[in-house]
């Protein structure tokens, strides 16, 4: 059994989980507010040929992957703050942060392949 220290402060379930959950908490905002188009039937070009955005404003093709990107590597940074191994072992750092990581960056790729494609 794990011997506690009590002059230690807990550690908050969430640590080095921040990034990630309140990221995403901001992507799912961006993309309500950005409210791209979800089915080819809503696509500017549907019927014809050629590409265009499943955004209102066609720089969000530019913009969205790169907040994405930059949402990943806030989570992998994150998991380098001292914060985030207080009280944990090596193996439960390890765990979560590869959970962390393979999440957002399965669901980013998810995501953008499916609005980055859904008009092209």
């Amino acid at each position: 059994m794990p011997r506690m220290d009590h002059d230690q402060p807990r550690s908050s379930p969430l640590a080095g989980l921040w990034a990630f959950v309140v990221g995403g908490l901001l992507l799912a905002a961006l993309l309500v507010f950005l409210d791209p188009v979800s089915t080819q039937r809503d696509c500017p070009n549907y019927g014809g040929n050629g590409n265009a955005s499943a955004f209102p404003n066609p720089v969000w093709d530019l913009y969205f992957p790169l907040v994405l990107f930059a949402w990943i590597v806030l989570i992998a940074a994150e998991q380098g703050f001292p914060s985030t191994w207080a009280g944990r072992g090596g193996l439960e750092i390890a765990a979560r942060a590869a959970i962390a990581l393979i999440l957002s960056t399965v669901g980013s790729c998810c995501l953008f392949l499916t609005l980055g494609t859904l008009c092209h």
